[in-house]
């Protein structure tokens, strides 16, 4: 009897065990039909990979698992013109080296060719290329997402503020956006109430914001590149953001701008060939701006009143039109513990050797500012009358008007801002507005 009994309770035990132990992940070879890849979204369990075959998917499909969908080389999901190709609606979910195309156009639906939904959280989306879009990738809400060399060309065929954004996130808190490439569209991404995320290491072409942040605190935007857009990088009422490494090459208007950040860093940001201003800062204030090279812009800093309390110093200001614009009263000092900045205009001498030139520098003047107000007198910028006005200046520097003075210039160019990307093209933007074209109305 007590054999029999422990052979039963050994029977149990393996049954237990049985059915406690995890089922497998299985590997779903999906071939190229809607209906199939419906029917195995269906039919998979958590932890399956979907392998779809090279072929087109027509149709929207969402992603409701924690499933990995995946993408041999040819295996395209197209909505054919209609609502967003793919949504994921699951936690834990992958997208991966697939072909994403055709969504609709309902801005207002976020039409798009890949949508990720608020609770499905830890999501990745890598490797794909999402192609004629209204907007790319979505991220609406979700956390930890991680979204990873992807190639983003959305439609660029509609009014600019009809066209979608490259990776647009909302409400989304500790994601990672790193080494995507986006051509067309609207924004490379857009950023609204989303904090404690890194974007890291993307490439932007031919859009109106490179990146474009709106409400977000705590972000780190580090080691991008902006190429020919109207704006590099626009960091928007935001707080405690670390702008580092960023570059921008002969965007339109501005290379970077502040417009009502606070307590924030900029360093090591390489500016080049801005046809308006290498550097905005409007309403800004308590910001820490050092190490960057602003580098043949229209203006190298344009700072308005009401961007109190910022510290720059390390800064490079090399063969700007203008170095720095400001057309209030009040005097800033540009330098922090005996380090100011180079100025590539300064004709001081440094007969100690000890790199700090000998005497402050003033990079605006009365001259400035009158070229600023009235900009016919630019006519007479050689004139004896403006060379009688920049002489009696140097005799009576009471007259100088507000702005930034650099009582510790640096004598060589500093060092520590990003490099200039190999393939770009260095020519300058135009810097007159009306040679970019009718879609060029200022930003700013």
């Amino acid at each position: 009897m007590r054999r029999e009994l422990r052979a039963l309770a050994g029977v149990v035990a393996g049954l237990m065990f049985a059915v406690s132990r995890p089922v497998l992940a299985a590997d779903i070879a999906v071939k190229a039909d809607a209906a199939a890849f419906i029917q195995a979204l269906e039919q998979a369990q958590d932890g399956d990979r979907l392998l779809l075959q090279a072929g087109v998917y027509a149709g929207s499909f969402v992603i409701d698992k924690k499933l990995a969908v995946e993408g041999v080389p040819g295996a395209i999901v197209d909505a054919g013109g209609k609502g967003t190709a793919i949504k994921v609606v699951s936690s834990g979910a992958t997208v991966r080296g697939l072909t994403v195309r055709g969504s609709g156009k309902k801005g207002e639906d976020f039409d798009s060719g890949i949508f990720i939904k608020k609770g499905a959280d830890d999501v990745v989306i890598e490797n794909n290329d999402v192609e004629g879009n209204l907007f790319g990738i979505v991220l609406h809400g979700c956390k930890g997402a991680r979204v990873l060399n992807n190639r983003i060309a959305n439609r660029s065929d509609l009014w600019l503020n009809d066209r979608g954004n490259g990776i647009h996130i909302w409400n989304t808190s500790g994601s990672l956006v790193a080494d995507n490439h986006v051509t067309s569209g609207r924004d490379g991404i857009y950023i609204e109430i989303s904090h404690d995320n890194v974007i890291r290491g993307n490439r932007f072409e031919g859009l109106r914001f490179a990146v474009h942040y709106m409400y977000a605190n705590r972000n780190e935007v580090s080691d991008n590149i902006s190429i020919r857009n109207r704006v590099g990088f626009a960091l928007m009422y935001s707080n405690g953001l670390k702008a580092l490494r960023n570059v921008s090459v002969s965007d339109l208007q501005h290379g970077l701008m502040l417009h009502t950040v606070h307590k924030s860093e900029a360093a090591g940001n390489r500016i080049f060939g801005t046809g308006e201003k290498c550097l905005f800062i409007y309403t800004s204030a308590g910001n820490d701006i050092h190490d960057n090279r602003f580098e043949q812009c229209g203006v190298g800093v344009h700072f308005t009143g009401g961007s109190e309390s910022n510290a720059f110093y390390g800064n490079t200001f090399l063969l700007n039109e203008m170095q720095v614009k400001y057309t209030g009263l009040k005097v800033y000092e540009w330098s922090k513990n005996g380090r100011g900045n180079y100025w590539s205009d300064n004709p001081a001498f440094d007969l100690d050797g000890d790199g700090i030139a000998d005497s402050a520098y003033r990079p605006n003047t009365l001259v400035d500012w009158v070229l600023w107000k009235y900009p016919l007198a630019k006519l007479l910028v050689s004139s004896p009358a403006l060379e009688m006005l920049r002489f009696v200046q140097t005799q009576l520097p009471t007259l100088y008007p507000g702005g930034a003075i650099d009582s510790y210039p640096l004598m060589t160019p500093g060092g520590g801002a990003a490099a200039l990307p190999a393939d770009a093209d260095l020519t300058p933007a135009p810097r007159d507005p009306a040679q970019v074209g009718a879609d060029s109305r200022p930003i700013m």
